[in-house]
């Protein structure tokens, strides 16, 4: 399975969900009909997503298993999730592109070799990508996904080297 989103709780009283998508392009998710959702990515669920819209950098989604708030309330926290053989197939070294839920967990090097934390997700900001990234003390700090910052991911070594001194 690839994780494509986390629920982030319920909205409204129908039983729609606010999502959080780990996809490129906010709606990708709603390019797969069916989605497998989880709490603890061992048992999956299988739900319909109906509906959406965009909210900000939040889906909202109508499900058709849930029609209350109720039971919607009960995924927050949950991971979305497609098998990898309904995505194109990409390149094992990351030449022909990645998946962002490939990248979580990458470790986060400067051009000095200085390591600075790992991947702890992505997200659109409409002007560019941004890493989020878990600083060996627990916090987070967020560098921009863009050419002169991000300068290799090396998918085989699960490395990313960017151009970010330590105390920016």
């Amino acid at each position: 399975m690839v994780v494509l989103g986390r629920v982030i709780g319920p909205h409204g009283i129908r039983g729609q969900i606010k999502v959080t998508p780990f996809t490129e392009h906010i709606d990708g998710l709603m390019e797969y009909p069916v989605w497998w959702l989880s709490n603890d990515e061992k048992s999956w669920q299988i739900v319909h997503p109906t509906s959406f819209s965009v909210h900000d950098s939040l889906l909202i989604i109508t499900l058709e298993e849930y029609s209350d708030r109720t039971n919607a309330s009960g995924l927050k926290g949950w991971l979305i999730a497609v098998p990898r053989s309904q995505l194109p197939q990409l390149s094992e070294d990351g030449k022909e592109g990645y998946y962002w839920s490939d990248l979580i967990g990458i470790s986060v090097v400067n051009t000095q070799g200085e390591f600075i934390g790992t991947v702890a997700g992505l997200f659109e900001t409409g002007a560019n990508d941004v890493l989020r990234i878990q600083l060996p003390g627990g916090k987070e700090e967020l560098i921009p996904f863009v050419d002169q910052v991000v300068r290799q991911v090396d998918m085989r070594s699960r490395q990313i080297m960017v151009d970010w001194e330590l105390d920016y």
